[in-house]
């Protein structure tokens, strides 16, 4: 099942159910007691979903603004240098997980503009999987860790290279700089999720082209690792880490402008699309 977050033509608020003809408009039906998908989570009532599963349409896809699917994470939780080409790109030698954070406000949704910085000339696309947790837990063993998983989205995780030093804090965190969506597809549908293919497209040129199982550190290991330190909660994110082929270590170096599209897609998730705007910076 696909789950989606948006806003109606009214200005208002929602989520629902992603079908091939539209949207089922699931804040009609459950709002008044579960108010988006990370409350559904926190309640342990994604099953209620299903009984709608087959009722008629209420909006078209170009109806409402997508947002992220999950608007406001208690944590996000970013993995760097997980994918073999991507740490020889960066002749990364540390086999801990590499963690940073993202807060809620530096995302955007799906079909909806990515600002790049005024102050940066070097604005880097990175197309990632994204895991969202379903419920809470600590101390995790990572044979159990997929039972924490209610679903899995695209995310593009946009970099502001001149602002990442020893850290990577600043260089994650300006506004509308990461891209989530356009939907999540629910952990039953995707039993194994090593076995995806994901690619990044820039103007609709593959630029990212690599296969989930080629994680260094595998979604469980990294439930297992963070959980170790972290609660989990209900609808936090960990976003698994970009592919090689970024722009910052191309020859010339390949980044972002205004008016560049930018497609993250994810085998039996779906494609996510952003177009490039400039930030507007008044004083």
């Amino acid at each position: 099942m696909k789950l989606l977050s948006f806003i109606r033509a009214d200005g208002s608020k929602s989520y629902g159910i992603y079908k091939n003809d539209g949207i089922v408009d699931l804040g009609l039906r459950l709002g008044d007691k579960y108010k988006d998908i990370k409350a559904l989570l926190a309640a342990d009532a994604l099953s209620l979903i299903n009984q709608y599963t087959d009722v008629q349409i209420d909006y078209l896809p170009d109806a409402v603004k997508f947002l992220p699917i999950i608007e406001s994470p208690g944590k996000i939780l970013c993995v760097g240098m997980n994918y073999l080409a991507k740490r020889q790109e960066f002749s990364e030698t540390n086999n801990a997980p590499t963690l940073f954070v993202r807060f809620p406000e530096s995302q955007t949704g799906h079909d909806c503009r990515v600002l790049k910085p005024q102050i940066s000339d070097e604005f880097d696309y990175e197309g990632e999987l994204a895991v969202i947790i379903g419920k809470t837990g600590k101390h995790i063993k990572r044979e159990e860790a997929l039972q924490y998983v209610a679903g899995y989205s695209c995310y593009m995780d946009g970099s502001v290279r001149d602002w990442q030093h020893s850290w990577f804090t600043a260089g994650k965190n300006w506004q509308e700089t990461g891209a989530f969506g356009p939907w999540m597809v629910t952990s039953d549908e995707i039993t194994n999720p090593h076995e995806l293919d994901i690619r990044t497209y820039l103007n609709g040129q593959m630029v990212q082209n690599d296969n989930t199982g080629n994680m260094v550190h595998s979604i469980p290991e990294l439930i297992e690792y963070i959980s170790t330190f972290a609660t989990l909660s209900a609808g936090d994110v960990i976003i698994t880490g970009s592919p090689g082929g970024v722009g910052k270590k191309r020859t010339p170096p390949l980044f972002l402008k205004e008016g560049d599209i930018i497609e993250v897609e994810i085998q039996k998730i779906g494609k996510l699309s952003n177009q490039i705007a400039s930030e507007q910076v008044f004083s």
